[in-house]
């Protein structure tokens, strides 16, 4: 096995851990906010604050040298940092974390499973080609997957609050532009720097208004406790950390792609941990976004290589 090889399986390793991760994450942060009451601000500003402080320590115990305020240094570094922030890291927390509260973890994560969608359409419209079969395939899979997941096979009602569909949405959206901006920064700066600042910022813009420091300690159990550094470490941390962290092996499509086992994650902990119940019709159009994700994994590799 050469080199470019290993490296490339080392990035499958990283977007499956951190796939995983953020989508158990999702589910114990749904626990949190109908089983302990815990708002959805309140949760953003903390886990990003807490996050991004240890992620930049991380970074400089491991590289004692190195300054820590590194993209800082010129303007046009510093504007793309902030922008990756808000736009990316502050919304995909927050758009996703609204999803969850409203609705359930599992269709919001599904709903953010989106994303390779609005990057393929990204680069058909940035290269002005035209949609491939496999393209059209992939849409005709999401559309009707998401359906049946959104109506269990009766379209009188939503299996969520239209509400929760409409963050999800944004939330797939705010995944597509988090995984193409952060290419430039990872090609200059260390990933546990770009993460760990885009968390303290977008953590600093979230407590203006919701303060982590405004929360009441005395109602809280060992379980409370556990879920919430559970959400920090794993959830919010190392979920971020290993996803952005394989943009260096991989493309932006194949790490929005091969992290289908985020949304199964999802769905197999909401059901059989909390007990949300899935529908026959639910589950079907489960697999059918699944199946996008992979098939345009599989026949894609030709036009990934290209990236």
């Amino acid at each position: 096995m050469n080199q470019q090889n290993k490296k490339h399986i080392f990035g499958f390793i990283l977007v499956i851990l951190g796939a995983s991760f953020w989508g158990i994450g999702g589910t114990v942060a749904q626990k949190l906010f109908q089983q302990e009451q815990i708002e959805v601000g309140w949760l953003v500003s903390s886990r990003l604050l807490l996050a991004g402080i240890l992620l930049i320590a991380i970074y400089k115990i491991t590289h004692r040298q190195q300054s820590i305020f590194v993209m800082w240094r010129t303007k046009k570094d510093a504007f793309r940092q902030i922008l990756f922030s808000i736009l990316g890291m502050l919304a995909v927390q927050y758009t996703y974390m609204m999803s969850i509260a409203i609705g359930n973890s599992a269709v919001a994560t599904l709903l953010q499973y989106l994303a390779p969608l609005f990057i393929i359409a990204f680069y058909i419209i940035q290269r002005h080609s035209k949609i491939t079969k496999q393209d059209g395939i992939a849409v005709i899979l999401t559309l009707t997957g998401t359906t049946l997941l959104l109506t269990n096979g009766s379209f009188s009602t939503l299996s969520v609050p239209m509400m929760s569909v409409i963050w999800g949405v944004l939330s797939g959206l705010s995944v597509a532009f988090y995984t193409l901006y952060a290419v430039p920064l990872l090609q200059q700066f260390h990933s546990l720097l770009v993460v760990g600042w885009a968390m303290v910022i977008g953590g600093s813009v979230m407590s203006i208004f919701y303060q982590p420091w405004h929360i009441d300690l005395s109602t809280w159990t060992i379980a409370t406790s556990a879920y919430f550094f559970f959400i920090i470490i794993f959830g919010t941390m190392l979920a971020f950390w290993f996803y952005i962290a394989s943009l260096h092996y991989l493309s932006p499509k194949e790490t929005s792609l091969l992290g289908s086992l985020e949304p199964l994650t999802a769905v197999l902990t909401s059901v059989l941990w909390l007990q949300i119940p899935f529908g026959g019709f639910q589950m079907l159009g489960t697999l059918l976004i699944l199946c996008m994700i992979l098939y345009l994994t599989v026949f894609q590799k030709k036009q990934l290589k290209l990236e």
